[in-house]
């Protein structure tokens, strides 16, 4: 794969307020009768019925390898001001379409967005900002280190949800620092042309969504990220766009029988497909990577829906773009920014897939060092219901069994892992599953909060499992949106987090818990890099809702019990290891002096769990 010429497409500013715009549309040529034109107006003035844009015409030229370009510049000044009271000519941000004359089309076809603008305006407008100049950055960016995948403790955020915008996710970063994040999973970022959408309908790639703020704000969240020890990753849709897309927009409307973008490959879900068969698609999204990771410092890049454009382990699409995508970061070695990938003897650029259908395989078989998967949701979805018989497929999965730990990629030896959540954006608060109040007719309903004490195993067995926890936004304080499977609702309903939770006594005990479970998991390497062991032992343990584990790791071990029940248990447990065991959640029960070999009764309370620790 190879990186597309950025600096000839989108806009660019050049001296005395000119503007050159660059545009490839491969097979739309001016020999066949087509002009293309952009439309441009001040911000200020976008609302305002008397003044319209300007409207200039581009020149058609061709690229040696993507064929039609088309391009042009312009002067904005006040000497050509399409009203006297117009803003045009003054600095600030300019919104631009282009438009498309054709022989193939009744009227001109208006509102193409421009898929390689850098930021864009409201709806289906692109936009530029007359006197940008990126700021600089900050020596954090220097020292900055993205965690190993081992030291990860996530947190799915969506902007819009989270803290309304970039600023407000700003102001969070100390309380996240505090709880022990250190990995932020932020759902899409690139622009999309509806204000309440959770994203995954791209139509502007390379442009941070005007909702979220300004590319200046973005760059800043990063830094100030970093600085807080918090990495970002971006999740990243590159299997289907929104209708709107221009490579999908523009040859729908021409009535071409192909297309150079888009096409059918792997599956086609969730709106048009992007055909990986195509150089230009390939180059387009490597490319689409490689500007997030260099230009705004992040740390990794989400994937989401994988199987929309995964055809197999040596295919063209998923598994080249992250595999050309490692080599890529590979190739700084360390230069610069980059240094922040290279430490511990590793590389750790973050590549996570959402590759629900075979998790196990693209750890195994891609570049991805991670992925999420629904099968540890999967099984504590059905221990809600006291299905004890599913405690075997939960204490399984706690230890990610089937995968690998360090795979030989050729010369590269790369760490791998998954993603262990009970809530992601995908699917409704996990208190939901203890009970839910409907609320408004219907149209939203929210799980009981009275319940929070049912979660409390559940969240235990996370953050205290292998892989690499994740919570969903409010988690931590019970926040209990349900989200439907399906229809307008699933994606077009706004749900704050309602930070007021966070003082009631709900979310008082819930964040004592993720507190100290968290502080727990980063304070003990046992529980980031210790061997697990699921104690298999259905007639003492899982019939009566019980769920015991271990955890080993140098001269570490652990003994973490889980009671799903709402009963509370004693079990006699045999202690393999001598020593003074600690029990790390109130510090009560210590079990001192223990012998190696010697059994003894331990008592597990109802719904909730004890956590023993030696040295």
């Amino acid at each position: 794969m190879r990186l597309l010429p950025l600096d000839q497409l989108g806009p660019h500013e050049l001296p005395n307020n000119r503007v050159r715009f660059g545009f490839l549309l491969p097979w739309v040529s001016a020999m066949h009768g087509n002009a293309l034109f952009v439309k441009v107006i001040h911000e200020a003035d976008q609302f305002l019925q008397m003044i319209p844009p300007k409207r200039f015409s581009l020149t058609h030229a061709v690229h040696p390898i993507y064929g039609d370009l088309w391009r042009g510049e312009i002067t904005i000044d006040q000497g050509n001001r399409p009203t006297s009271d117009s803003a045009w000519g003054k600095p600030g941000r300019y919104v631009y379409r282009f438009e498309l004359e054709s022989p193939l089309l009744p009227h001109p076809l208006d509102w193409i967005i421009d898929p390689y603008a850098r930021e864009y305006g409201v709806g289906r407008q692109s936009a530029f900002t007359l006197g940008y100049t990126d700021p600089p950055w900050e020596p954090i960016e220097d020292t900055w280190k993205t965690p190993a995948l081992q030291d990860l403790v996530a947190y799915e955020i969506m902007l819009h949800e989270f803290a309304a915008d970039l600023q407000g996710a700003h102001a969070k970063l100390p309380y996240l620092q505090d709880l022990g994040i250190n990995c932020l999973e932020i759902m899409p970022v690139a622009n999309v042309d509806r204000s309440v959408d959770w994203g995954f309908e791209p139509v502007g790639p390379f442009g941070l969504d005007e909702r979220f703020g300004k590319r200046r704000e973005l760059q800043q969240f990063v830094q100030a990220a970093h600085q807080h020890g918090i990495a970002v990753m971006l999740d990243m849709i590159y299997g289907h766009t929104g209708r709107f897309f221009a490579y999908e927009q523009v040859y729908s409307r021409l009535g071409y029988h192909e297309n150079p973008f888009m096409g059918s490959y792997a599956k086609d879900m969730f709106g048009p497909s992007t055909d990986y068969r195509r150089e230009f698609t390939r180059d387009f999204f490597f490319t689409v990577n490689y500007y997030w990771l260099d230009r705004y410092h992040v740390d990794g890049i989400r994937y989401d829906c994988v199987p929309n454009y995964y055809e197999g382990f040596l295919d063209e699409g998923y598994s080249s773009l992250v595999y050309h995508t490692y080599q890529k970061v590979k190739a700084t070695n360390g230069a610069g920014h980059w240094q922040r990938f290279f430490h511990s003897g590793g590389m750790h650029l973050i590549q996570c897939a959402e590759q629900l259908e075979g998790p196990v395989e693209i750890v195994e078989k891609t570049y991805s060092n991670c992925t999420w998967q629904n099968e540890t949701l999967n099984a504590a979805k059905d221990l809600a219901t006291e299905q004890f018989e599913r405690i075997y497929n939960f204490g399984m999965q706690l230890g990610l069994a089937g995968y690998p730990e360090q795979v030989n990629h050729g010369d590269d030896i790369i760490t791998k892992s998954a993603f262990q959540y009970l809530e992601n954006h995908d699917h409704p608060r996990f208190i939901c599953r203890f009970g839910t109040n409907s609320l408004y007719r219907e149209v939203l309903r929210e799980g009981k909060r009275e319940n929070w004490f049912k979660l409390q195993p559940f969240v235990i067995g996370l953050l205290l499992a292998k892989g690499i926890p994740m919570l969903w936004q409010g988690q931590e304080i019970g926040e209990n949106y349900d989200v439907p499977d399906s229809g307008p609702a699933r994606i077009g309903t706004l749900r704050p987090v309602r930070w007021e939770r966070f003082y009631d006594n709900v979310g008082m005990a819930m964040i004592g818990l993720f507190r100290r479970l968290i502080a727990l998991r980063r304070r003990e390497s046992i529980f980031r890099y210790g061997d697990y062991y699921f104690f298999n032992n259905w007639n003492q343990h899982q019939s009566r809702g019980l769920l015991l584990f271990e955890r080993h790791h140098a001269n570490e071990w652990a003994l973490v019990a889980l009671n799903f029940s709402e009963y509370d248990h004693d079990v006699d447990f045999t202690f393999t290891r001598a020593g003074d065991y600690h029990e790390q959640l109130h510090g009560q029960n210590n079990l001192l002096g223990i012998h190696a070999g010697s059994t003894l009764t331990i008592r597990i309370p109802a719904h909730y769990g004890r956590v023993w620790l030696t040295r």
